[in-house]
């Protein structure tokens, strides 16, 4: 069958020669899937001054205008897009982000900056820190040893887990990471190792 050779951008693969990769490399199709993929690690200043210098598009506002009225609502000016389409889709020269979209980019850039500025900061947590943190766990174990239940546990258990928030801000993390579940661990049979 022969060598076949696969493109990471497009998701696809074809026979590995010449002529076909010159061919793939050079269309539209892998262009633009070249594009989506280096567009999703540009930084928010980056994408901030291109949205901003383009105009925003028509067909992507008519679109939601199309929607209003077929839902049979009146439609005066709209500030949200979450139903809009347009064809050009992320190639069109056109701006499909609302104020609200711009907003956020704006917020997030500032939040760079300060973290770029004070790279400490983004760590400390303005409600809790490693100090309350250990000073807490000393108590909690004096108190399951003289069996006694304190106070300010009773209290973080009704709002939730020790954990500092920024641990639980991270999409995907670890299951060892993970907080124990309210009630605790279930008592798993022992298992043999080796």
């Amino acid at each position: 069958m022969g060598k076949r050779y696969y493109c990471d951008y497009c998701d696809r693969s074809f026979q590995d020669n010449m002529h076909n990769r010159k061919k793939h490399l050079n269309g539209v199709q892998h262009h633009r899937s070249k594009k989506a993929w280096f567009d999703n690690f540009r930084d928010a200043a980056a994408i901030l001054a291109e949205e901003q210098t383009k105009k925003p598009c028509r067909k992507f506002i008519q679109t939601e205008v199309q929607v209003k009225r077929l839902a049979g609502l009146s439609v005066i000016r709209t500030t949200s897009y979450s139903s809009c389409q347009c064809v050009f889709g992320s190639s069109c020269r056109f701006s499909h982000m609302t104020k609200k979209d711009i907003d956020d980019l704006k917020r997030q850039i500032e939040a760079e900056r300060q973290r770029k500025e004070d790279p400490d900061a983004a760590w400390k947590s303005p409600e809790r820190n490693v100090d309350d943190w250990l000073s807490r766990r000393e108590k909690r174990k004096a108190a399951l040893d003289s069996g006694s239940i304190l106070k300010e546990e009773e209290e973080e258990a009704a709002t939730g887990s020790d954990v500092p928030p920024h641990f639980l801000s991270i999409p995907d993390l670890p299951v060892s990471l993970l907080p124990p579940p309210p009630g605790g661990w279930k008592n798993v049979p022992q298992a043999e190792w080796g």
